[in-house]
């Protein structure tokens, strides 16, 4: 059994989600969800959303996956204890502390790692499925091949459409670098959907163009090999997206689901009037059209061009159907309206037309171009009304003269009885069977539908049809509330916090790219040097200050160790150093990386010097002693990593990546990664903490001048 996950902005959306045939919905509070900026639901409207989904049978999943701050942990326990006492079947969480402590705290409070931990690794998920979490949301560069080879026995939850990150989610600094909204902390700006132009050694190679912008990810023509797998839900993407979208998108895979026949072909134009940028089968099926350079905007459906522009009047030439209150694309020219008027080739006003048209050339449009829908008025009217969903109940009458009538409801889960007046003998005319079942079957204002009615009832019976009608409706009243309750008695453990070993420590580590770089570290006595060149590595790991940098984002961890080594995943890592990328953003997350045996702490690169100096006093304040603090004071942060090579870069070549701004970011491509850095080093003040430079291109100079300042 498959289940379908759909997502909900708001309650319009989640109401389109319920009665279009999700079996599950996630969505956010207005705080601590990955999408700040949608809608999201208060704490009145997630009471009334369990409730609405329950009485459906459908699961409420709430996101609360960004990192959390010292300041804000009160504030995350509290929200997670008031989900917990309400119902809410599940809870998505990215933050490493909080879920270690939640999982302490709640421990039959179902959590589901969020595609923000970064679940790119078979190491990372037999983690997090020791920790005790139910499902992973895997991420997204995951082939199904490789899906398919995990064999934890733990939930896997899929994206199977909907928009793309080009970074590993959980990854990505872009936006926090560039303007200081993090997308860890779900206020993206949505870097990667700006143009930017490509150098390669100081020469311009692509121009203005969106080199980081995603097509939409689609499975419609793959989806029966996922159908054959061992995928436990399907998860649609969309919290920012329109109600109708949600209910379309929510349908369609439905009937995927389901095996339905339809034709795919016309509701995939639908789809595309709906949203379409494009669309790509992504990493889970190996796709090698996966970018959209030209846009990173919805561009419709075409439906035609046009062959004549005047100065009050566009002449289109159209080859599908075009409705007044439509929104069109000129898609060279990157203008668009809404069709307001609309005439024939005699200029009379008309409501709709396949042939040749005019509109009012209220955006000055200047030369001939392709026409493309972008909103269809009729569709979306059409998508508002909805069937409403009906949940199936077997009823049954029991009616012996001298007793009391019973009326049961049952919906294969729930049981309700409820009794009425001692049945009588009829005087006159008795009540037939075709009479009770035609007034049990009158449903109509309820969520319910006659599945089947049974009847055991004497002959010669009187029952009133009021006390039939009344029945009914009690049998309606205490089923809709038996499955709306969802509140709980809920189990909670004290956290027991053990004290360790202060360590406070003030010496440098480095992380560097070429051998001269190297060389220069070890003569400057840094304690520790990470060596990202394996055949670098190689030829100096006798040296006991020089570490292996695992590659990032490897599907098998444990099998690319070294001796000696610095990891960027969260797995079984005693003895090991972590990476920055480990996002340690509250001292609780620090305490349990601690506990694990990471041998020193990496600070999230988003903390200011000052959030860093209160994590450290924070830390001792709560657990009595100092950790061992590593904190990155100079370097360019690793802005993103991509799976494959999306900018089509060649090996060991210097590229540059440049914004409207003229920020410079350095580009490369190595061992199937493309890696994008900051356009500027972070210079942090001196502190009494690990300090860790990150050298890139610093000649012997350089470096000795930066660490000599």
């Amino acid at each position: 059994m498959h289940e379908l996950l759909s997502p909900a902005g708001d309650m319009e959306s989640l109401y389109q989600a319920i009665h279009n045939g999700a079996d599950a919905i996630y969505l956010g509070m207005k705080r601590f969800g990955a999408r700040k900026f949608s809608k999201n639901f208060s704490r009145e409207e997630i009471i009334d959303a369990i409730k609405v989904a329950h009485l459906y049978g459908v699961k409420i999943y709430v996101t609360m996956n960004t990192l959390v701050k010292d300041s804000e942990v009160d504030s995350f326990l509290d929200d997670v204890t008031f989900l917990y006492e309400n119902g809410v079947d599940a809870i998505l969480m990215q933050d490493f502390g909080m879920i270690s402590l939640v999982r302490k705290m709640y421990p039959e409070l179902v959590i589901h790692a969020s595609t923000q931990f970064n679940n790119s690794s078979i190491d990372t998920i037999k983690f997090l499925y020791d920790m005790g979490i139910k499902r992973v949301v895997l991420s997204r560069e995951l082939t199904l091949e490789e899906i398919k080879s995990i064999d934890v026995p733990i939930e896997k939850e899929v994206f199977i459409h909907g928009a793309l990150c080009i970074s590993y989610s959980g990854n990505c600094l872009m936006s926090s670098m560039m303007g200081g909204r993090s997308g860890n902390r779900g206020e993206c700006a949505g870097s990667c959907r700006l143009k930017y132009d490509l150098f390669k050694d100081d020469k311009l190679i692509k121009k203005d163009k969106y080199l980081l912008s995603t097509r939409e990810f689609s499975t419609i023509y793959n989806f029966d090999e996922l159908l054959d797998s061992d995928i436990a839900s399907f998860k649609i993407e969309g919290r920012m997206k329109s109600p109708e979208y949600v209910g379309f998108i929510t349908r369609f895979y439905r009937k995927l689901i389901d095996r339905e026949k339809f034709n795919i072909e016309e509701e995939l134009n639908n789809l595309k009037t709906l949203f379409n940028r494009k669309f790509t089968n992504g990493n889970l099926f190996n796709d090698k059209e996966f970018m959209n350079t030209d846009t990173p905007n919805h561009i419709g459906l075409e439906i035609g061009k046009v062959i004549g522009v005047e100065k009050d009047k566009i002449k289109i030439k159209l080859n599908r159907r075009l409705n007044q209150e439509d929104g069109i694309r000129f898609l060279e020219s990157g203008k668009g309206l809404i069709v307001n008027y609309l005439y024939d080739d005699k200029m009379k006003l008309i409501s709709s037309s396949e042939d040749i048209v005019y509109i009012d050339n209220k955006i000055e449009l200047k030369s001939n171009d392709r026409v493309f829908k972008t909103y269809d008025k009729l569709l979306n009217d059409k998508l508002k009304k909805y069937e409403l969903k009906r949940i199936p109940v077997s009823i049954s009458l029991i009616a012996r003269k001298g007793e009391k009538i019973k009326l049961i409801f049952n919906d294969g889960i729930n049981c309700i009885e409820v009794e009425g007046n001692t049945v009588e003998e009829a005087k006159t005319a008795p009540i037939s069977s075709e009479r009770i079942k035609e007034q049990l079957e009158k449903l109509g204002n309820t969520p319910f539908t006659s599945k089947d009615i049974e009847l055991d009832i004497d002959d010669n019976i009187f029952i009133s049809i009021k006390e039939l009608n009344d029945l009914r409706r009690e049998c309606s009243k205490l089923l809709i509330e038996k499955r709306e309750y969802s509140k709980r008695n809920i189990v909670k453990n004290e956290v027991i916090f053990e004290k360790g070993n202060s360590s406070i420590s003030d010496y440098n580590v480095a992380s560097v790219y070429t051998e001269e770089q190297l060389i220069t570290c070890l003569d400057l006595g840094f304690k520790r040097i990470y060596v990202n060149d394996l055949n670098l590595y190689n030829k100096y790991k006798d040296k006991v200050e020089v570490y292996y940098f695992v590659r990032r984002n490897l599907f098998n961890i444990k099998d690319n160790l070294q001796d000696k080594n610095i990891i960027s995943e969260y797995f079984d890592f005693n003895n090991m150093y972590g990476n920055y990328s480990l996002n340690v953003y509250n001292i609780y997350t620090a305490y349990f990386l601690d506990k694990l045996g990471l041998k020193s702490i990496p600070v999230s690169v988003e903390l200011s010097d000052e959030e860093i100096d209160s994590l450290y006093n924070n830390f001792y304040n709560k657990f009595s002693y100092y950790p061992n603090f590593e904190v990155l004071v100079y370097g360019k942060v690793e802005n993103m990593i991509i799976k494959n090579d999306r900018l089509e870069l060649d090996d060991n070549d210097t590229y540059q990546l440049v914004d409207f701004k003229n920020r410079k970011f350095n580009v490369f491509y190595k061992d199937g990664l493309t890696h994008i850095l900051n356009y500027e080093n972070i210079n942090r003040r001196n502190n009494n903490y690990i300090k860790r430079y990150d050298f890139y291109d610093e000649d012997k100079e350089q470096i000795e001048k930066i660490i000599n300042n």
